[in-house]
């Protein structure tokens, strides 16, 4: 499954657009990270690998200004140190 397909198959998470194509990786993961379940985010670590998704996790979370919310950014921080 593509990135893509997996973002059109939840539009309750990217309620913000119809335009599905212009979704980047970094938005998907952001997004999923943040609003999706536990099934969400598996499914997105399958799709991209558990490194990669980390790898953008990082990059995300190390802006000065970022859409995590604390309690989010703190659990991602623990597991992809853990298991990435």
């Amino acid at each position: 499954m593509e990135i893509i397909d997996f973002a059109k198959k939840r539009p309750y998470l990217f309620w913000s657009t119809n335009n599905f194509e212009s979704l980047s990786e970094d938005i998907i993961v952001e997004t999923v990270l943040n609003l999706g379940t536990w099934e969400d985010t598996q499914e997105l670590m399958k799709i991209l690998g558990i490194k990669k998704t980390a790898a953008i996790f990082q990059k995300k979370a190390g802006m000065k200004r970022n859409n995590f919310r604390p309690e989010i950014r703190n659990y991602f921080e623990l597991y992809f140190k853990k298991y990435a």
